[in-house]
């Protein structure tokens, strides 16, 4: 996000100049210009904020853990732009190995050639490459970027050169326990990474985000929809529901739908009730909704304009 946006988080300062500095000394290619992601939604954590600048300011790579919806992808993506850089995401998964991360050859103009993978044009541009999921992916494929993700910053391209990671270049993982397909990560991986430990998003930062995105919603709304998310939150906790109805995601698409003129329970329904296959969980999620809106929610009850 834009330094404004840092001070009116009450980021210090001395953080602020650090990535002022920063930009100034690693200008980003013109061709590059376009990776640079532009974040649909800002991230609100003073002391996340702060962490994670310190982190990727000493040049250590970034690990985001938490459950679902506490903004680790959002938090990456804002990241990649405060600091001006390009962006490269690896989604891991099982069959993901070195090939796939670093490149491969290939057969063009009548000659065989290198193609780099996301990892190699991230580290010689520059860029923030995201692992999302990193414990999605098998042991043997991470043990590769070992050297890359420590001191040494390189690794050798068998039948090629050297690869050495260029000083902007930064590397920040996310991870989720809990997700069919996880597994524990190796102590040596987890070594290379500063881990910031994500919580679930409070009644307040929810709220800006609300209002952020429908700047036309009234205040009752807004208070009505919160609750609806933090109550879904508090009966995941404690194992009521699963966290399928836990969809940050899912409530401002359902949002976007009343805005467009859907009653706000059957967008509800296509934004998290539906989502839930159970043969209880739904009645459970639609009893939280209509404890916050009895009742028909039209459009006209919800927004100003």
């Amino acid at each position: 996000m834009s330094i404004d946006f840092l001070r009116k988080e009450g980021v210090s300062e001395d953080l602020i100049e650090g990535v002022e500095k920063y930009r100034q000394q690693y200008p980003v290619a013109e061709e590059d210009r376009q990776r640079i992601p532009v974040p649909h939604f800002p991230f609100f954590g003073r002391e996340i904020w702060e962490d994670a600048l310190s982190a990727l300011l000493c040049g250590q790579n970034l690990m985001l853990v938490g459950p679902k919806a506490t903004g680790k992808n959002v938090l990456a993506e804002n990241l990649a732009q405060t600091f001006g850089r390009p962006l490269w995401n690896v989604s891991f998964h099982i069959n993901m190995d070195a090939a796939a991360m670093l490149g491969t050859d290939t057969f063009k103009h009548g000659q065989v050639e290198f193609r780099p993978g996301p990892v190699h044009q991230c580290a010689s541009h520059g860029g923030f490459a995201v692992f999302d999921e990193i414990n999605m992916a098998r042991n043997e494929a991470m043990a590769v970027l070992h050297s890359l993700l420590d001191y040494r910053r390189t690794i050798d391209i068998p039948g090629y050169d050297v690869l050495k990671v260029h000083p902007a270049c930064r590397f920040i993982a996310t991870m989720n326990y809990g997700y069919a397909g996880t597994r524990e990560m190796n102590e040596a991986l987890m070594s290379r990474f500063a881990v910031i430990k994500m919580e679930p998003i409070q009644e307040g930062p929810l709220t800006r985000l609300i209002q952020g995105e429908f700047p036309s919603m009234k205040e009752k709304a807004v208070t009505a929809f919160v609750q609806i998310f933090l109550d879904l939150e508090k009966k995941c906790k404690e194992a009521e529901i699963s966290d399928k109805a836990l969809d940050l995601r899912g409530l401002l698409d359902a949002l976007q739908l009343m805005h467009s003129g859907l009653e706000a329970h059957r967008a509800l329904a296509m934004g998290i009730t539906n989502k839930s296959f159970d043969e209880y969980e739904p009645a459970l999620i639609t009893d939280v909704i209509n404890l916050h809106i009895p009742g028909d929610f039209l459009r006209k009850d919800i927004f100003e304009d």
